[in-house]
């Protein structure tokens, strides 16, 4: 390690790892997120969409470095502002932030300052940096769920959800299925219906990615709950592929009963563990049609 040490450098300055235990610090990670900020500059630009109200004679934190502290914070699992007195004198974040911590007070009135508008500002440029990702792309496959995340105070939008048994938040996610990227997060109130919002928002994202890649393919995958008739208008309208899951009933049973049928027959029956299936249309000889499912 004595000729190893080095990690990178930051302009003429050397960041290094070492063992002598002069300053001790419990967070290493935090800088692999700055090396990932700094290739990726996320931080960086989503601040520029962020205004900021203050008096310039009486700022000391930029807003870029308001967000960069709060989010390596949340990161490292620091989720409360008020972890900054614990955090103040931590060499990692003093050396990744250039300088002293803001103080819990100025990081609760950052979070605070963030209105509607200054929300929808925030969405719309984190979808403006993925539609650009797409540049050369054919085909989009969007994967749309909901997912709960508990909550454990009093939180603004912390409601009670029936169907979780808890109090939470339900956050709605737009993903990349091909990719794994994030196409966008919402964060929702925890007594949420999982299509809560889901139309109108998929309707903006649509709108940006047709706007600029008008032969791009999109297929949407979701499941059932995100199943409606606004839905379906909205992908004839679009001109949308999709797979989304239907719940059970017993027209759809009926109509499912042969293909599921032959499922059993062939593969269930037989020890298959896991298969896909295509519904391909086969004519027997009394002339009925009907489905069988060949696997993939």
């Amino acid at each position: 390690m004595s000729t190893q040490d080095t990690v990178f450098y930051r302009q003429k300055n050397a960041v290094r790892v070492d063992f002598t235990a002069e300053e001790i610090s419990s967070d290493g990670a935090l800088i692999l997120l700055e090396k990932l900020e700094r290739r990726h500059k996320l931080i960086g630009y989503l601040s520029e969409f962020i205004a900021d109200h203050r008096d310039p004679l009486r700022t000391t934190h930029s807003t870029e470095k308001l967000l960069k502290q709060r989010t390596f914070m949340l990161m490292q699992g620091y989720e409360d502002a008020n972890d900054v007195e614990h955090l103040q004198h931590d060499p990692l974040f003093i050396d990744v932030l250039g300088g002293s911590l803001a103080s819990q007070a100025t990081l609760s009135r950052f979070e605070s300052s963030l209105d509607k508008k200054g929300i929808f500002g925030l969405m719309n440029a984190w979808l403006d940096r993925y539609v650009e990702s797409l540049e050369g792309r054919e085909e989009l496959i969007m994967d749309v769920d909901a997912t709960d995340d508990p909550t454990h105070g009093t939180q603004q939008g912390s409601l009670f959800n029936g169907y979780y048994g808890q109090f939470m938040y339900n956050e709605l996610f737009f993903h990349d299925g091909q990719t794994g990227q994030i196409i966008l997060p919402v964060l929702r109130p925890g007594n949420s219906h999982s299509n809560r919002w889901y139309v109108a928002i998929l309707k903006r994202i649509i709108g940006k990615i047709q706007a600029r890649y008008p032969s791009l393919k999109i297929i949407i995958r979701a499941d059932s709950g995100f199943s409606g008739p606004a839905f379906y208008q909205l992908a004839d309208d679009y001109q949308l592929s999709f797979v989304v899951g239907q719940a059970s009933n017993e027209v759809l049973k009926r109509k499912s009963q042969r293909a599921a049928q032959a499922v059993q027959r062939h593969y269930v029956n037989a020890g298959v563990k896991h298969q896909h299936f295509f519904p391909i249309p086969i004519r027997l000889k009394a002339g009925i049609v009907h489905s069988a499912a060949t696997p993939k």
